[in-house]
């Protein structure tokens, strides 16, 4: 948690950008993981978080624009509560650390939010993403799930706010950038043949609870790496594989790193493996060379992809003009993600409240394969957060499935693509701020040259 004074502030630009209405905030309960007492890792909405800082179960929100209230509804421990976790601050102490006066009980909300309907007052709620908030809103606003949109002005209002990262976040998500990193040092010393892919894992793990931190997402440490969201963790790793790694860590206060990384399980990269590394490199250091406030992060993805075809002509995998390729979607074929998304609170930043929002400022998305999945494609501007991630994949059903059908045959060189089938993939990931003047790399440096991989 932050101060007082900073919850309280950005509650008052929130009612400052939306002017009137009753926005309501739905915090996150407990899960039964398979039965009800033995619960899921409990994680706020984030959302909740940047607004009222209070990181427990079972807690839900009012402000109440109009009649100028804010109120925290909840419950007090019982007796049993006390007896299995402890004694705790009372729902109004905890409130008043963030600058709320008012508490109610939980049950209270439904009984609000009826006169505020009946008043004529809107109500502005966030698109819901867990079965429980849907069952609420249902519950307490008579929407049934298939309606629940959530309010365009809301969403944006908090966009607006998350945005744009302070002083005191960048230094909480340089934290769990250097923790982060830690991770995927630690895992480039250990890996070697004849480990499974699960003790690595484990080795990354220790490193996160060693700094009291949890996961910012499930980890992918893979010798698949053509699958891109690859979380079995049951393989051994044999002489000759690349192991592609992607993993963060989330520290106290919720916020997220994200990096990504790709080792060879022997000592030094094959030749094959290098050539393909360093075209990968290349896409990432050219992209990082281009951020900078005002420029369209799509225009990064468009010169990554570039790059990606001019060093895979180099290979004899592509051929034409690379801007022709990009353009029609062919470098989809080994680039079938984006380059980043933004990050904090979220390790993909604000998700739950759309891409088209958050990404795309409400602009229509393209519905290219591999381009369709650029998450950010607004210009940057000072005090965003995002990552850096381009990467080149040889997914053998792809493969197939274009050569069948002959796609972009005039880019391609399907007989030389089919050797490499075996291949696997490549992933290099950083974090970055933009500033006033440029973009400044988040947490300690991890290795990313053939040159720096092989050396550690």
């Amino acid at each position: 948690m932050f101060g007082k004074e900073t919850y309280v502030q950005r509650r008052a630009l929130l009612k400052k950008k939306l002017g009137s209405g009753v926005l309501l905030f739905l915090g996150n309960d407990d899960y039964g993981l398979n039965y009800e007492s033995n619960t899921f890792r409990y994680r706020q909405d984030s959302t909740f978080l940047y607004y009222f800082g209070l990181p427990f179960a079972g807690l839900s929100a009012i402000i109440d624009i109009d009649d100028d209230k804010e109120i925290i509804f909840g419950d007090e421990l019982t007796i049993d509560d006390i007896v299995w976790m402890g004694v705790q601050p009372t729902l109004k102490e905890k409130s008043e650390r963030v600058g709320v006066t008012q508490t109610l009980p939980s049950a209270e909300i439904m009984n609000y939010l009826h006169k505020c309907v009946q008043k004529g007052k809107a109500i502005h709620y966030l698109p819901p993403y867990r079965a429980e908030h849907k069952l609420k809103l249902m519950d307490w606003l008579g929407i049934p799930p298939a309606r629940q949109e959530g309010s365009i002005p809301f969403i944006r209002a908090v966009i607006a706010q998350r945005n744009y990262k302070s002083a005191e976040e960048i230094v909480e998500i340089e934290k769990a950038c250097d923790v982060t990193a830690d991770m995927h040092i630690t895992a480039m010393r250990v890996l070697r043949p004849g480990m499974y892919e699960y003790e690595v894992v484990a080795e990354m793990n220790r490193v996160a609870e060693a700094n009291n931190c949890e996961l910012s997402f499930a980890t992918i440490a893979t010798i698949n790496g053509q699958t891109l969201h690859n979380h079995y963790h049951g393989n051994k790793v044999k002489s000759g594989d690349l192991f592609l790694i992607d993993a963060g860590a989330e520290v106290e206060s919720g916020y997220a790193g994200d990096m990504s990384s790709t080792i060879p399980a022997d000592k030094k990269f094959t030749t094959r493996q290098r050539e393909v590394y360093e075209v990968q490199n290349a896409m990432h250091l050219e992209s990082v060379k281009a951020l900078r406030p005002g420029i369209p992060y799509m225009d990064v993805y468009e010169l990554s992809a570039r790059v990606l075809v001019e060093g895979l002509k180099g290979l004899g995998l592509m051929k034409g003009n690379a801007a022709d390729a990009v353009q029609e979607g062919a470098h989809a074929l080994f680039y079938p993600h984006g380059l980043g998304h933004m990050m904090g609170l979220d390790v993909h930043d604000m998700e739950n409240l759309g891409e088209i929002w958050v990404g795309y400022n409400g602009e229509p998305k393209s519905t290219q394969f591999g381009r369709k999945s650029q998450r950010l494609a607004v210009p940057l501007e000072p005090g965003f957060v995002h990552t850096v991630e381009p990467g080149i994949y040889f997914i053998p059903e792809l493969i197939d499935m274009w050569k069948a059908e002959k796609k972009f045959t005039d880019f391609i060189n399907y007989d030389k693509v089919e050797t490499y089938k075996d291949f696997g993939g490549i992933r290099n990931e950083e974090d970055y701020l933009i500033t006033e003047t440029g973009a400044r790399r988040l947490g300690k440096k991890i290795p990313l040259t053939p040159e720096e991989v092989e050396a550690v």
